[in-house]
């Protein structure tokens, strides 16, 4: 039975995920002359989001908003970040979609224990997951190419949306690694107040 906390933690979860997925991610490099131009990486904020709302509350808990993410994209609103609806299925976007499935539940693991979470796991359990993510993905790519018989296309689908995104996944661990301590004292005092 889901209880009001549960609920919560769903409800929580689903805002998060759905907010930053309409997230651009910017770096601001400052100058010489002063001019701060800003330098668009090509991912929003949602996987970090993810593995962040991961580590904070349970896998299952995340598994849960996220699949709730997905059929609202496929069948009410156009909440993914280049739309939705059932066409969404027809594109590669949506193999790195069920890609992450496989990072909340490495993640989640990481988690599970109750223990404090030290930086060389998390970026092990990190690198883990979200290679997890690009690999589920190139492989529907292969598929939905095959079945189409667009193989010409798929290198580019590989290097467009696996390749070229794959780095910047990795390095938003970096900032996530300086929240693991505040991330430790939450997860010790929920245990605390479950004892």
């Amino acid at each position: 039975m889901l209880n009001l906390n549960k609920f919560i933690e769903i409800l929580i979860s689903l805002q998060i995920i759905i907010i930053s997925s309409f997230i651009p991610l910017f770096i601001s490099i400052p100058f010489i002359n002063k001019i701060v131009p800003s330098i668009e990486i090509p991912i929003t904020w949602q996987i970090p989001s993810i593995i962040i709302i991961t580590l904070i509350f349970k896998g299952k808990i995340v598994i849960k908003a996220f699949s709730i993410y997905l059929m609202l994209g496929l069948f009410f609103v156009p909440i993914f970040h280049n739309g939705g609806s059932l066409g969404y299925l027809l594109t590669p976007n949506f193999g790195y979609l069920l890609g992450i499935y496989p990072l909340i539940t490495i993640i989640g693991n990481l988690n599970s224990n109750n223990k404090k979470i030290n930086y060389f796991n998390f970026l092990k359990y990190g690198i883990l997951g979200i290679s997890s993510m690009h690999i589920i993905g190139i492989i529907y790519s292969c598929f939905q190419t095959m079945s189409y018989k667009q193989s010409e296309i798929l290198l580019y689908s590989i290097a467009k949306y696996s390749l070229g995104n794959f780095g910047y996944h990795l390095l938003m661990l970096t900032p996530i690694t300086l929240l693991i301590k505040l991330i430790n004292n939450n997860n010790n005092n929920k245990y605390r107040n479950q004892c």
